[in-house]
């Protein structure tokens, strides 16, 4: 019998390999001369490897939803619209978390199936809250306050400081690269600098080497680290089989009265147009991003579904300790971020900008003139 046999690369983290393996065993199950084996890289390396390197040596592809602009101009990506039936694909759209479904359609095509949503949510721990006598906060002023107090934790290395960013600018009433050549007009973009520079300040300089994994890590095993007011959520961590002790997960605190919106996250499932055995990849990607794999084996193997369906499941639901529930809020809110061709390598750049300001100080209208020269080359390609 001749093996059938894909190979797939994610990230190293058990949200984001785990789920893949078990559906891949599970799919290889029904038929004894099929093999999908996953690779894994760093969280750091799977945000800066070039897409099109991957696609040479794998056939699956676990990507991150801005990639797909660079997917509409070069032959990198497989157009999964053109492969997968119209009524799945409906439901697809209809069960996304959030603009999860929508953040993978560009240039006419859907290039990867949502198979993992995420969005800055908000952490604590229960235990310390009660331990030290103090609440969850509900204002920008009240985390301030706490976070004086040395109970504050949150990442803010170079990615994450720039979705930070763009949050707090949504927060003072603008949406980044609404129109014009900025990212922001300069009085909302300084106070939203400002605002957050003021906050990781009050961290411990730690925070600015920290991704969210490593935020979560370092709460689960302190005693002085209560709460942390935004990070890419990690639904593993509200689980006690995973985390001793659990976090719990909740919404975002307000900015003038303005409740925050973090800037959308998560995975698809993309295929190489290389691939080997296209209608395997397929079958696989269509099977992994269903329904009964999302509420079932994906979930309960340490995933965080993009299938809103499974989101709503209250046995889902139970086993993360109402993550689930308790955040979906917060995922519908989230921005999308753009994705034309060119912005990965201005996100890279200008989030090592904010970063430096964050850590060093000096003058944000620098910082931000620096970023909207970055911005307006970025775009120089797509309006030449």
């Amino acid at each position: 019998m001749q093996t059938r046999s894909l190979t797939g690369i994610t990230w190293n983290h058990t949200r984001g390999y785990l789920p893949l393996v078990a559906a891949s065993q599970r799919f290889a199950d029904q038929d004894p001369g099929i093999e999908i084996v996953w690779h894994k890289r760093s969280l750091q390396e799977f945000a800066d490897a070039p897409i099109e390197r991957l696609a040479e040596s794998f056939d699956l592809l676990v990507i991150d939803h801005p990639f797909v602009g660079y997917a509409a101009r070069h032959p990198t990506l497989l157009p999964l619209d053109g492969h997968l039936p119209a009524d799945y694909l409906a439901d697809q759209s209809t069960n996304s978390v959030g603009r999860s479904f929508e953040s993978y359609q560009f240039g006419g095509h859907l290039w990867a199936l949502a198979i993992d949503a995420a969005t800055p949510v908000s952490a604590h721990r229960p235990d310390l809250l009660e331990r030290h006598g103090v609440s969850l906060p509900e204002t920008w002023a009240e985390l301030l306050a706490l976070a004086r107090r040395g109970f504050v934790a949150l990442p803010a290395i170079p990615v994450d400081a720039l979705m930070a960013f763009y949050m707090l600018c949504l927060a003072l009433g603008e949406e980044p690269f609404a129109g014009g050549d900025e990212v922001a007009s300069h009085s909302t973009a300084v106070a939203a600098i400002e605002a957050l520079r003021e906050l990781v300040a009050c961290c411990e300089p730690a925070c600015l080497d920290r991704n969210p994994i490593r935020t979560y890590e370092a709460m689960i095993a302190r005693d002085n680290l209560v709460y942390c007011p935004f990070a890419y959520g990690y639904s593993t961590y509200a689980q006690p089989t995973y985390a001793k002790p659990p976090l719990k997960f909740g919404g975002l605190v307000a900015l003038d009265d303005r409740r925050l919106r973090s800037t959308l996250g998560g995975t698809g499932l993309a295929i190489s147009r290389r691939c080997r055995d296209l209608d395997l990849a397929v079958a696989y990607a269509q099977f992994v991003a269903g329904p009964d794999c999302q509420r079932g084996l994906y979930s309960r193997a340490g995933g965080q579904p993009g299938y809103r369906g499974a989101w709503l499941d209250p046995e889902v639901n139970v086993d993360a300790g109402d993550f689930y529930r308790d955040t979906l809020p917060t995922l519908d809110e989230a921005y999308l971020r753009p994705r034309y061709d060119g912005y990965i390598p201005f996100q890279d750049r200008a989030g090592e900008m904010v970063h430096t300001y964050l850590r060093d100080g000096g003058d944000p209208r620098r910082t931000l003139a620096d970023m909207n020269r970055r911005y307006r080359a970025s775009r120089a390609d797509e309006r030449a």
